[in-house]
């Protein structure tokens, strides 16, 4: 597909020098691929391995959506690493808002190498959350989440509706990987936009006290929530492909086996 919505799932493989460096990606919430290929193309041009795949219920319709659950989202974001585990030495996790939680979750199961989120979530701002078990059954959406971006003439191909049902796994989803935040020992880098009208500073509160390992913060002034497409796009781009040369000099330099860089839980409790 050529359409600048395209919603099919992006893949790479390692084209660099050195040990070979995979990256498994995450859409967001209602999304699609489409607002994180530019992203992942940037670190395919850098040479690393790119999976980015589409998360169930996404890139058909939200009643489609509404069928899934979040146990879902989460293993096909596994298959996706396990694949790179595979095929290359040392693995990332990257994502976007509720693909920063799935990256999160990754973080704390798998022996990654290291993770990147942009505005990822982890708390429900919206009160209706508090009721959204039973709300799904009288209501079967809300109007939609999507297009929280500050640049003019972007559109991240989002549902036009968001399925209550699909809230309500969100949820669950959020309140889990709250609990698995302290397994993560590789190092964390964290985009934050100042502006984002869908995930608020709770989020990154909750990520704060949950994560003990190395993590790094850098502010968005000018972009909103989806920023992967929005006008510090190429900061983050940038960015994390330093980030993971600072942390593979770092691997490569220390005593721990080559696709060991820490512990991996195979079987989380929680799934």
């Amino acid at each position: 597909m050529n359409s600048l919505l395209d919603p099919s799932p992006y893949a790479s493989n390692f084209t660099g020098t050195g040990p070979s460096v995979g990256i498994v990606m995450s859409h967001g919430f209602t999304g699609s691929p489409h607002s994180m290929r530019p992203w992942a193309e940037y670190l395919a041009a850098e040479g690393y391995a790119v999976r980015l795949p589409l998360l169930p219920g996404h890139g058909t319709t939200w009643q489609d959506m509404a069928t899934r659950h979040w146990q879902e989202w989460h293993r096909a974001v596994d298959a996706a690493y396990l694949e790179l585990q595979s095929e290359c030495e040392f693995v990332f996790a990257a994502g976007l808002s509720m693909g920063g939680t799935l990256a999160l979750r990754i973080a704390a199961t798998r022996p990654v190498a290291g993770t990147v989120v942009v505005n990822p979530g982890l708390v429900i701002d919206d009160p209706r959350a508090a009721i959204v078990g039973v709300l799904k059954h009288v209501l079967k959406s809300t109007p939609a989440i999507a297009n929280d971006i500050l640049k003019t003439g972007v559109d991240e191909g989002a549902y036009p509706r968001t399925p209550v049902a699909s809230a309500h796994e969100l949820k669950k989803m959020y309140k889990d990987t709250i609990t698995l935040l302290p397994r993560i020992s590789a190092p964390v880098r964290v985009f934050r936009s100042t502006m984002d009208h869908v995930v608020s500073k709770k989020s990154i509160m909750q990520l704060k006290e949950g994560v003990t390992a190395p993590m790094e913060f850098s502010a968005l002034e000018n972009s909103y929530h989806v920023a992967t497409l929005d006008n510090d796009a190429l900061e983050i781009f940038r960015g994390s492909a330093e980030f993971i040369r600072k942390t593979m000099a770092g691997l490569t330099n220390s005593p721990t086996p080559a696709g060991q860089p820490g512990t991996e839980f195979r079987d989380s409790p929680h799934e």
